[in-house]
């Protein structure tokens, strides 16, 4: 097992990708701190974790709220002594066209997107740097690489995710600290879903963008899981500032 003996937190852990993340994380041997702002789909994920004979920690947090997550970082370092790997999976997303769009979605989508990611690294980082390392990994989007139609603002939040990624490799590389970005293309999930029954014109975009997909089928949150886990174990000791995307061959450059 890759992660045996190590701690991870996954921020929106309770369901989707994240909640996938954190069993592969934990089938690897890995201790897990669930962040979800829903405490009940958090306390359900750390059930499966414990089925597997790994301790699970869930922990209900506001991320948009900075003493929020600092609190909860404090939690997971009083329970399990040590962190080891950051995953930043957290996200939201509202589809429309730009020009429709209003500040109040703006908003929403870059404080837990962006800004939420910003808060956790920062209180996670002065741990890691004190332990000599770690593993940051960031899921960010293919939507911030390529960009998506009726997605400005999320792309845009990814996008943003995808280069503080690549600064902040730079910056804490020297001091045994990874961080790496996981793209993920269209995945199935309650957020996905949630898109599709918004609007018919958000349907008729997201089933184009499926029937595009090369490999001929939606991602799962398990086809996501391989690259988490890979960038968090020691098989990438020398892999930092990259960024991977899973997203069936939908893009490729």
């Amino acid at each position: 097992m890759r992660l045996e003996g190590r701690t991870a937190i996954v921020t929106g852990g309770g369901q989707g990708i994240g909640r996938a993340i954190s069993l592969a994380l934990a089938e690897e041997g890995s201790r897990i701190a669930i962040f979800d702002i829903d405490g009940e789909r958090a306390k359900k994920v750390a059930r499966e974790a414990e089925a597997l004979k790994r301790e699970a920690f869930p922990v209900e947090v506001d991320l948009t709220r900075k003493d929020h997550v600092l609190h909860a970082v404090k939690q997971t370092l009083d329970r399990f002594g040590r962190i080891d790997v950051l995953v930043n999976n957290a996200g939201t997303d509202k589809m429309g066209v730009f020009v429709e769009s209003d500040e109040e979605a703006w908003d929403k989508i870059i404080a837990l997107n962006f800004r939420a990611m910003l808060t956790t690294c920062k209180a996670v980082l002065p741990h890691l740097l004190a332990r000599g390392g770690g593993r940051i990994v960031n899921i960010a989007s293919d939507a911030g690489r390529a960009g998506s139609s009726g997605e400005a603002v999320y792309s845009g939040s990814k996008g943003a995710v995808i280069a503080f990624s690549k600064a902040l490799a730079r910056e804490v590389a020297r001091q045994g600290i990874t961080v790496n970005v996981v793209c993920p293309g269209l995945i199935e999930t309650a957020l996905l879903q949630a898109l599709r029954d918004s609007a018919p014109t958000n349907a008729k975009i997201l089933d184009a963008v499926a029937r595009a997909i090369p490999m001929g089928r939606v991602g799962r949150p398990e086809d996501v899981t391989g690259a988490v886990v890979f960038f968090a174990s020691r098989d990438a000791d020398y892999v930092t500032g990259q960024t991977l995307s899973v997203s069936g061959g939908l893009t490729m450059a």
